[in-house]
């Protein structure tokens, strides 16, 4: 379901019958770290189970490729002094959101697919070519 900058991929089962996987939510989590310092934060199972609805609704065999997961409180104050997108209280910080991109589909396909499971925030950067989705309230933006 992911690749990373890092060269990481992992796709594989995470749930089964309504009962997360342990070892597999664990390796998400791992892969899911700021890898700028490879700290792992528990990533919300909400944000993963929105990730894998709205991949499932772009029916799409390439994975993620994972722009940024989980970001330390210090990751993210270096990226916000970078950019005037990068919130204060970021949920990446939480470990509820991800920065997403797949070469197969556009930006705009794939924030109507996260938009349509009606779970979360979900941001479209056209001029960056991701998607931000979390877990947090209902709503959408241009970033």
């Amino acid at each position: 379901m992911f690749s990373g900058r890092t060269g990481e991929r992992i796709d594989m089962v995470y749930w089964i019958d309504g009962k997360y996987i342990k070892d597999a939510v664990k390796e998400v989590n791992h892969f899911m770290r700021d890898w700028r310092n490879d700290q792992v934060k528990e990533i919300d199972l909400r944000t993963i189970d929105i990730m894998a609805a709205s991949h499932n609704l772009l029916d799409v065999n390439e994975p993620y490729m994972m722009l940024s997961g989980y970001r330390s409180p210090k990751t993210n104050a270096m990226l916000r002094s970078r950019s005037r997108g990068v919130a204060k209280n970021s949920l990446h910080m939480r470990g509820q959101a991800a920065d997403l991109r797949l070469s197969s589909r556009s930006v705009t396909q794939m924030a109507n697919a996260a938009k349509a499971c009606r779970a979360g925030g979900v941001g479209k950067y056209r001029g960056s070519n991701f998607v931000h989705m979390d877990c947090g309230v209902v709503r959408s933006w241009n970033g």
